[in-house]
């Protein structure tokens, strides 16, 4: 049976497209690109390991096509002619130093070249700007690239070249034709990718090819079926400020060195801050949002106990912290790095949304204290990880407010609601929080990454994580030294990332966020719709105020099963051995996981603005041709 929904490319079609053969055929078919040898060894075949007790047919086997040798660039760079040197310049070439090596594996730069070579070597370079001396005898290497003199056609061609791969790449991203991913298993892998680091340099025909051939093996999170991660999509004028940020290559840390940059920031911060409703306040951009919470428990440990900075938290009273049992794992590790140890962690009771309880929260704090412990931190959560619950934050910040608690809110998931006049209502309470983490590399579909933690309290930040380095941050600077950013930051080195969030601000500006942010909830109540209409699936909550929705897909052969805790155990193993399945034909993804008493079950996002309705149901259509032939042995 052909796979859903695909077709079959024509045959001169330069691109990764799917075909579809049968099992028979596959068997019969020689695959040029993989070791039969070591695949035939191999212990895991056509879907990996399986159960002892799970069992399934091999389904129809999609491959890609493989893409046409490209021509070297050497060929597209200099004729026939041009590798020659002008007759004029023939019997000066001739005289060079007998001593000159010509070994290609030597490879000299162009500067120990034109010190042999003389005036010979001055001229050719001077006539044939872009024909490197190592052109002239091949394929090109990186010395003869920019910075070597005369050397600017050879780099624009280098580069073309690569814009080339990078732009056929983001034209697959969005044909839902290609496949998702071509997996292979880690030993094959090694083999494809030709890791190992050479000793002496390889050309720059090899440089391209590695180019390709690496993206050739990368997952394509751009794709409208990809629903695996948070992070979905590839917005176009995004992936243009990455560029150009890589480009200037430069650091955040002084406004000497990155003043264009340190001005966007400010102005971006400025903006969140006024979305969430801080009057004033402070921020930073920061490596994901696992760094934002951690800058978030470091600032709120210095206001609790400023001396922890210098003395460091021996002989001081046992801090407490507290989140719920569904948040995200980055705050039990701040606590871990912050010194304040993952067992003075509370975990706080959820209700049967996963939403924190409120007086759950009040009890264990009230207990910490009557111990003898200071509570000093509360993190509240705007859309967990797996079921996209928003804790209650009026309720959290009034506790906070009672016993002097640093109210942090992680909306890393859910920040982008606030841009939606229709759906902000559910981080109602965030203008109370003392710091706010958000991620526009989520819902905003930014590319990786881009994450900023936002403080109410100005100068907080610079307090607590400064260490007033003379050779960076002089006092003595002939511009406000106030820009400079290095000295609020647990970071040195900090690269550029909020330059694709301004360009794309500008480019949709807030209201086609706005939009971006309601389409994609609608489309994950459409998805709610449909699993609650289609045999075989059944959701895990029932009415997901987010874009999580999280579903099993219960096969035939277990659905009619009166034993309900023997259906479980088996139910337990679906999910997994379908996400095998799918990650081998391509052409989807979706994540899974168990939760509580909950067995492994999938959670869909719907975070990719390329995401239609027809890629839901080609989804969910996926997931029961994938599953419907599995099969358990009698125990």
């Amino acid at each position: 049976m052909p796979l859903p929904n695909l077709q079959s490319p024509p045959a001169n079609m330069d691109s990764n497209l799917i075909e579809t053969v049968t099992a028979e055929e596959a068997e019969n078919q020689p695959d040029n690109n993989v070791d039969t040898t070591a695949a035939n060894n191999a212990q895991n075949t056509a879907y990996g390991p399986l159960s002892p007790t799970l069992q399934s047919p091999r389904p129809n086997v999609p491959r890609r096509f493989q893409l046409p040798e490209r021509r070297r660039l050497v060929d597209r760079t200099v004729s026939e002619g041009q590798l020659k040197l002008p007759a004029s310049l023939m019997k000066k070439a001739a005289s060079l130093d007998k001593t000159t090596s010509l070994d290609a594996d030597d490879r000299p730069d162009y500067f120990e070249h034109h010190s042999r070579g003389g005036d010979a070597m001055k001229t050719y370079w001077l006539e044939k700007s872009y024909a490197s001396w190592w052109a002239m005898r091949g394929t090109p290497f990186a010395t003869d690239l920019l910075p070597a003199k005369g050397s600017t056609g050879l780099t624009n061609k280098f580069l073309q070249e690569v814009v080339d791969i990078l732009l056929e790449y983001v034209q697959n991203t969005f044909d839902r034709s290609c496949k998702i991913l071509d997996f292979h298993y880690p030993y094959e892998l090694k083999e494809k990718l030709h890791l190992e680091l050479p000793d002496k340099a390889e050309n720059l025909d090899q440089i391209l090819f590695d180019c390709r051939n690496t993206l050739k093996y990368c997952v394509t999170t751009g794709h409208p079926r990809f629903f695996n991660q948070l992070s979905q999509g590839l917005d176009v004028v995004s992936l243009a400020g990455e560029w150009l940020t890589a480009t200037a290559n430069t650091n955040m840390f002084t406004f000497e060195i990155a003043p264009a940059f340190i001005m966007i920031e400010r102005t971006v911060l400025k903006k969140m801050r006024e979305i969430i409703g801080f009057k004033d306040g402070d921020g930073i951009f920061c490596p994901g949002g696992a760094i934002s919470n951690l800058y978030a428990v470091l600032a709120a440990r210095h206001k609790c106990m400023p001396a922890c900075k210098r003395r460091g938290l021996s002989g001081m009273r046992t801090l407490t912290m507290f989140t719920s049992e569904h948040a995200h794992f980055s705050i039990k590790r701040a606590a871990a790095i912050s010194g304040v140890g993952t067992d003075n962690v509370v975990l706080v009771n959820v209700d049967n949304r996963g939403k924190m309880i409120p007086e759950d929260l009040e009890g264990k704090v009230q207990q910490t204290i009557a111990r003898g412990d200071v509570p000093f931190f509360v993190n509240a959560t705007g859309a967990t990880t797996v079921v996209g619950a928003f804790d209650p934050l009026n309720a959290i910040a009034d506790i906070c407010e009672k016993y002097n608690l640093w109210f942090h809110v992680d909306c890393a998931w859910g920040g982008g609601v606030l841009l939606s006049r229709k759906r902000r209502h559910l981080l109602e309470g965030i203008d109370r929080a003392d710091s706010v983490t958000w991620n526009p590399h989520k819902m905003m579909g930014i590319t990786l990454q881009c994450s900023a933690i936002i403080l109410k309290e100005d100068g907080l930040l610079e307090d607590c994580n400064s260490m007033r380095a003379t050779y960076l941050f002089q006092q003595d600077k002939q511009y406000d030294v106030s820009f400079d950013t290095g000295d609020k930051a647990i970071q040195c080195g900090r690269h550029v990332d909020v330059f694709k969030l301004w360009l794309t601000w500008r480019a949709k500006g807030t209201r086609g966020f706005e939009a971006q942010v309601n389409k994609l909830i609608d489309l994950a109540k459409y998805l709610v719709d449909k699993v609650k209409a289609k045999d075989g699936f059944k959701l895990v909550y029932e009415k997901p105020e987010y874009v999580n929705v999280c579903f099993w897909y219960i096969p035939p052969s277990i659905r009619q099963m009166e034993n309900k805790e023997e259906q479980q155990l088996l139910l337990h193993k679906v999910a997994p051995e379908i996400k095998a399945r799918m990650m081998e034909a391509g052409t989807t993804m979706v994540g899974y996981q168990p939760l509580g008493n909950n067995v492994n079950f999938f959670r869909m996002i719907v975070s990719n603005p390329a995401s239609t309705k027809a890629d839901i149901d080609y989804m969910l259509d996926e997931i029961e041709r994938l599953g419907k032939t599995i099969e358990f042995e009698e125990s």
